[in-house]
């Protein structure tokens, strides 16, 4: 599962040929969420108040940019890491 992103101690990924709808994982430690790309929602699991705000913060910037990784992901492309939380 390609890694596209890392900021703060949270570890973004994206599985190839993963199950729809359209998501990321999110790791914070011994936590994970499964987030919705469509709605920033969280579709499985958790992280701790402040971590989920931070990585919905920064999906909201890159929202079009994860939506093409996941195509590239569904295709079995390589995918691109994305610029971290500022």
């Amino acid at each position: 599962m390609p890694e596209i992103c890392r900021f703060y101690g949270i570890t973004i990924r994206m599985y190839f040929a993963d199950h729809n709808p359209p998501h990321f994982h999110a790791y914070y430690g011994e936590h994970e969420a499964i987030i919705d790309l469509a709605t920033l929602a969280v579709l499985a699991g958790s992280l701790p108040g402040r971590a989920l705000g931070m990585v919905v913060e920064w999906a909201a910037c890159h929202q079009d940019d994860l939506l093409n990784l996941w195509q590239r992901a569904q295709a079995g492309e390589k995918l691109e890491k994305l610029p971290p939380l500022d």
